[in-house]
């Protein structure tokens, strides 16, 4: 069995709990002025930690040292509603003015370092301008994803109708803050195959419940097992930064799950899961008792099913090393990339200036038609085709053919025969759930877990989340979809572990995703799935752009005023995507107006009305 960390021996149990400065006065003090502990439940039995020990500071700067603080600007230099990037000579912060009130916090995003001030204000958070995470101005927590951590929140005063910022050097420094947890110091007395809490795959569904599963003050076991040899690591960067190493794109360091007891079990595949037992086996044969499990195993690469798909160097990217190889073996080769997916994609666009030739096969007339629509489709091509890459669309693999076997030519259906040295393969992919079809677990006839909005499967204490899940999707009325977004693993991990405390929280976000190709990046919000229509504004040749994808809502009926409908009928046609390229931050603002709940018309998006951003459209 494999393992990130060695197996701990049983010992006393010892729990620090840590929480928020914003809750330990009301916490630790009870209405006669003593201290008043704090009380957790760990596996069903309610427990009293004193927190005597952890008395508040009056300044919450423990260190003179490490603070600064400056004048940054008149009260009457903002408005409601505004931002502004302001320097304190150590470093900068974001400050806020909403409702009358300001605020400051850290004025890069944590999980790439946008700078929050481009980014969109409204209902008191900050969206971030490239790839939608959102902060809470108050408190500077992370309330929509990607990434882990939420922002140095710091204190603002205002004297003599200046504005003060407050703030400890080394926040301003780091420009994150990873959210308080409570941290269990040492394990008690447990059986090396049974935890409280299972999560089988640790992409950013699994990380991020069991990180929130911490930061709500949960306390007893938590497992994680994943087929990887890696701990989590930043997957999108595989197609994106190919050479990086598994250290470099580490989500987090070792030491953070040894601090908050994740235990992390690496290349462990799981082979079935016994409901009635509360049980997961796998391959190794290892069994894990369980009292709640997740599922996160995400997908699986298709491969190709040709005559030759044997050969050496044809990769599906699925690891730090698949992609470290790819760019050795394609270094002043010949490379073909089967699919025009987003990975597949983004691959040839990182190869291009290391490999000797890039080529294209796709079955569509042009790349991302789908989920793109044409025009933008053809746009993106045109920019590739720009960097050397060419292109074989509406055909695909015949035969893969080797050279004292390894690959040599790729023979294409339509009769052209590539020279290839490296063929990377991207033709999607199936979710990983195979070892589920014996377990009673709810898998739909494509293979996906299906969840409730609580990320609940039909089986109590068993939830599912990330690319191998279908959910109800808010944004379109609630239809079954499967969004196999960053994103959205982030927050189905979240509502996942929430829910396995019994909070009753529903998701509600909007899918947001990215694609960074030559150094230009696409932005998408939204769900365009079996869109109708495509409105462009913008200049698709000079790639600068926003496109929106429009759908015929249902029929709605014109009353009368009598007891039966009018004859005549009318369907709205409604934005329910966006995509852009050079328009930051159109689709974080597309974003926030959906989060809303407010719709888009057709008819706006058409005439260039953009009241409707601010709400204040008919």
């Amino acid at each position: 069995m494999g393992g990130c960390f060695s197996k701990p021996k049983p010992v006393e149990v010892k729990i620090e709990v840590v929480i928020p400065e914003k809750e330990r006065s009301k916490e630790e003090m009870s209405p006669n002025g003593k201290a008043s502990p704090l009380v957790y439940k760990v596996n069903g039995t309610a427990r009293h930690y004193h927190l005597e020990e952890h008395p508040i500071a009056s300044n919450p700067y423990h260190n003179p040292k490490d603070v600064v603080e400056a004048s940054v600007c008149h009260v009457k230099d903002l408005e409601n509603g505004q931002m502004r990037e302001v320097d304190l000579g150590c470093g900068k912060a974001l400050l806020i003015k909403e409702g009358g009130e300001f605020y400051a916090m850290g004025h890069k995003c944590p999980h790439y370092g946008a700078p929050l001030v481009k980014g969109v204000l409204s209902k008191g958070r900050v969206r971030c301008p490239w790839h939608g995470a959102c902060f809470n101005i108050g408190t500077g927590d992370i309330e929509d994803f990607p990434g882990l951590d939420s922002l140095p929140r710091f204190q603002v005063k205002i004297e003599k109708e200046k504005v003060y910022i407050r703030a400890s050097k080394q926040a301003l420094q780091t420009q994150r803050r990873t959210k308080m947890m409570a941290k269990c110091i040492s394990l008690s007395n447990y059986n090396l195959s049974s935890t409280n809490v299972l999560i089988i795959g640790a992409g950013a569904a699994g990380l991020v419940c069991a990180e929130t599963l911490r930061q709500e003050g949960f306390s007893d076991r938590i497992v994680m097992c994943t087929m990887d040899r890696h701990l989590p690591y930043d997957r999108p960067k595989l197609s994106k930064s190919m050479d990086s190493h598994p250290e470099q794109i580490a989500l987090r360091p070792k030491e953070f799950f040894r601090t908050y007891d994740i235990e992390v079990l690496t290349e462990m595949q799981a082979a079935a899961v016994d409901i009635k037992n509360k049980t997961a086996v796998f391959k190794d044969g290892f069994k894990m008792e369980y009292n709640k499990l997740l599922i996160a195993t995400g997908n699986t690469p298709k491969a190709l099913s040709c005559k030759g798909k044997e050969v050496e160097n044809v990769f599906n990217i699925r690891t730090p090393e698949d992609a470290n190889r790819v760019v050795k073996l394609a270094t002043s080769k010949n490379v073909v990339i089967v699919g025009a997916s987003f990975l597949g994609m983004e691959v040839a666009a990182y190869l291009t200036e290391r490999a000797h030739s890039v080529s294209v096969v796709e079955l569509e007339e042009v790349p991302f038609k789908k989920f793109f629509g044409e025009r933008v489709g053809r746009a993106v091509m045109k920019m590739f085709e720009s960097h050397r890459v060419k292109f074989y669309m509406q055909t695909e693999v015949s035969e893969l053919r080797e050279q004292e076997g390894k690959l040599k030519e790729v023979v294409l259906k339509s009769g052209k025969v590539l020279r290839a040295d490296v063929c990377v393969v991207g033709i999607g992919a199936v979710p990983a759930t195979g070892f589920l079809k014996q377990s009673g677990i709810n898998i739909d006839s494509k293979g996906f877990i299906v969840v409730n909005k609580m990320m609940q499967t039909n089986i109590p204490g068993v939830f599912a989340a990330g690319d191998a899940v279908t959910f109800p999707l808010a944004l379109r009325n609630n239809k079954k979809v499967n969004v196999p977004h960053w994103q959205m693993a982030h927050m189905h991990g979240r509502i996942a572990a929430l829910n396995m405390l019994a909070h009753g929280t529903e998701i509600s976000t909007v899918p947001y995703l990215w694609t960074a190709m030559f150094g230009k990046s696409i932005r998408y919000a939204g769900h365009g799935e079996g869109f109708d229509d495509v409105v462009i504004q913008g200049d698709l040749d000079e790639l600068k752009f926003v496109a929106f994808y429009t759908k015929r809502g249902p029929r709605r009926w014109l009353w009368c005023g009598r007891t039966a409908p009018c004859t005549e009928s009318w369907r709205s046609d409604e934005v329910v995507a966006v995509a852009s390229m050079n328009y930051d931050p159109i689709v974080s603002k597309v974003a926030e107006v959906l989060a809303a709940g407010r719709a888009i018309r057709k008819r706006d998006v058409e005439t260039g009305d953009m009241s409707w951003l601010t709400g204040k459209g008919s």
